[in-house]
């Protein structure tokens, strides 16, 4: 009984795949080959291959770019959406003359030929990846800071791919990202990150102050940002001192002032003044009140 029933399930098994090869045949579809990578530089031309097998002239070729929607690029043998333009055929495949970063994604190219189970549909993968040299990096760098304290000097690129790395100057001089290493570097005190772009000062002194700029770089190309000068000045405990003892002067000299005038009685007589001119004011409105009760009254 046993063997009877394998027996049934590898028949069963046989015609299931048997189907599956007919409705493959007979419609068209086909197993994808392995994605290529293609990799180009802005603003050069790029070659999609689509490596198909001549054997008999196409009924259909189609070249369609992937994504969260896919759209045609290539269809009824014109060039559609933004390669209208800018790129011709090369037997199968495609040639961007002038590639961007917009055009950086999956396309598939889809070759459909006749046969004698019907059409059979044959497809290839292309993965553009395009490298993009950074921008011009935004750098930010305090204009003073007090010596002794915490500092960080920042660079970012939002435009290079890949990622670039980040190099630090001062005064035009590279800045070495193992500060110890260096024989004429008078401040080992700085970190510097090139991946991030970040330069921290753990504890910056007036040997710091100088001009500094920041280089981003990536296999394509590099900018760097202009530069931006840093003073480091030492905190002044004089000028602290003595502005504080001048506050506390002025304070002491108002208070001596406010206590002769009450003694020589300027508040008394200022008092006396307030009360003498709401007393005139008062008798002033009653006159005011009786002259109109007696003319209501006539």
């Amino acid at each position: 009984m046993a063997r009877r029933s394998r027996h049934r399930f590898l028949l069963l098994l046989l015609s299931y795949l048997g189907v599956a090869l007919g409705y493959h045949n007979v419609y068209g579809f086909s197993t994808p080959r392995n994605h290529q990578v293609v990799t180009a530089i802005e603003f050069q031309e790029a070659i999609l291959s689509c490596k198909y097998q001549k054997k008999t002239s196409p009924s259909r070729l189609e070249w369609k770019k992937l994504g969260p929607s896919v759209s045609f690029v290539y269809y009824q043998q014109a060039f559609q959406g933004d390669l209208k333009d800018r790129a011709e055929m090369l037997n199968f495949s495609i040639r961007i003359k002038n590639v961007t970063r917009k055009d950086a994604g999956q396309y598939r190219c889809e070759v459909s030929v006749p046969s004698d189970q019907g059409q059979n549909l044959e497809e290839d993968v292309i993965a553009l990846e395009v490298l993009v040299a950074p921008g011009v990096p935004l750098c930010e760098v305090p204009s003073s800071a007090l010596s002794g304290t915490v500092v960080e000097l920042r660079c970012q690129d939002k435009e290079g791919f890949p990622a670039p790395e980040y190099t630090w100057f001062k005064n035009g001089v590279h800045l070495l990202e193992n500060p110890k290493s260096g024989h004429k570097i008078t401040n080992i005190s700085y970190t510097m990150n090139r991946k991030t772009g970040t330069l921290q000062f753990n504890s910056v002194s007036k040997l710091d102050t100088g001009e500094y700029f920041c280089e981003a770089r990536n296999s394509v190309g590099y900018h760097k940002c202009p530069g931006k000068q840093m003073q480091v000045d030492d905190l002044n405990i004089t000028g602290i001192l003595g502005a504080v003892i001048t506050v506390a002067l002025l304070i002491l000299f108002c208070g001596l002032g406010a206590c002769y005038a009450q003694k020589k009685g300027y508040f008394a007589k200022e008092n006396s003044f307030q009360k003498n001119n709401s007393d005139s004011k008062a008798a002033k409105m009653s006159e005011c009140d009786f002259k109109h009760t007696k003319s209501f009254v006539i």
